[in-house]
């Protein structure tokens, strides 16, 4: 029988020696997965991030928590409007004073269109998505809405918006403007955004506009002459700063900060998620290439 301090110093040998055994069991074994990755800290109010093939979540943060989403609006009005029946991208749209009138009262984010110029919709498109031009999404919501005045088909536009949210199983999301510059009822959720986004990305004509960094559009003026556009930038920093960015849409607002839905491809593995109320343009972009690092890890 041990007893006393001798019989305590065996006991710790022995215990150490058993630890010892098991750490090195577990090494041995492979206990911690090979590349095991560290859930990352974000900036961002909330966010999600899902694998896009197989719609597995693999982040979240506050992932259904209702915020303001400013111009990642943006994306549902294209969705509505990529979404009509027998749709002609090259249909051409007169842009209205309306248009410019609302620009310059709300301080929006213009794609600078000119008041008489006639635009195609794909254009507008353009418009919308790149610069995030209000202007283009007050064009696409007075063609694509339905009604006698312009007031009546913005209303029905935004009616399409919710319709297609509902449709889509986006249960937390509201929406009451057709650009983001909300009027107290336009929220959404990062899970939400990001099934949105994804939805969106089935579009072919949709895929081809968000990846592009940049876009010249030739438009036709009152007197039937044609106009080169200053060139559209794409707000989405990612394009140029993370390779194998396929999209999507920046967003930002006095109650929104600062928001990014984005997504990006390698080895035929597509990422897709969104980061709502972060606290800068810098800071969205990295908060959103965490993601989708530790999204192509897993």
């Amino acid at each position: 029988m041990i007893t006393g301090i001798k019989g305590t110093r065996f006991r710790r040998a022995a215990a150490v020696t058993v630890t010892t055994g098991a750490v090195l069991a577990a090494g041995a074994f492979g206990a911690a997965p090979a590349g095991a990755v560290t859930t990352p800290t974000i900036a961002a109010a909330g966010g999600y991030v899902m694998n896009n093939g197989t719609a597995k979540t693999l982040y979240t943060k506050a992932a259904d928590t209702q915020r303001s989403t400013g111009s990642t609006t943006k994306i549902m009005t294209a969705k509505v409007v990529l979404s009509q029946p027998n749709l002609n991208l090259d249909a051409k749209v007169t842009i209205q004073k309306a248009y410019s009138d609302y620009i310059v009262a709300n301080t929006a984010s213009s794609a600078h269109l000119i008041v008489g110029d006639k635009v195609t919709v794909r254009q507008l498109l353009y418009g919308l998505m790149l610069p995030s031009g209000c202007d283009a999404a007050y064009a696409l919501a007075d063609k694509f809405g339905s009604g006698s005045t312009r007031a009546a088909r913005v209303k029905s536009f935004i009616g399409k918006m919710n319709t297609t949210a509902k449709s889509l199983g986006m249960t937390k999301t509201k929406f009451d403007s057709f650009d983001g510059i909300g009027n107290g009822s336009n929220y959404s959720t990062p899970r939400d955004l990001t099934k949105l986004a994804s939805s969106t990305m089935k579009s072919t004509t949709f895929r081809t506009v968000v990846k592009t960094k940049s876009y010249t559009a030739k438009t036709v003026t009152k007197t039937g002459s044609i106009r080169t556009m200053a060139a559209w930038t794409n707000t989405n920093t990612l394009l140029s700063s993370y390779s194998g960015t396929i999209g999507v849409k920046t967003g930002s607002g006095p109650e929104a900060k600062y928001c990014l839905v984005f997504a990006a491809t390698r080895n035929g593995k597509t990422i897709i998620g969104t980061v709502l109320a972060s606290t800068s343009i810098t800071q969205r972009a990295t908060d959103a290439t965490k993601l989708l690092n530790y999204g192509f890890a897993q």
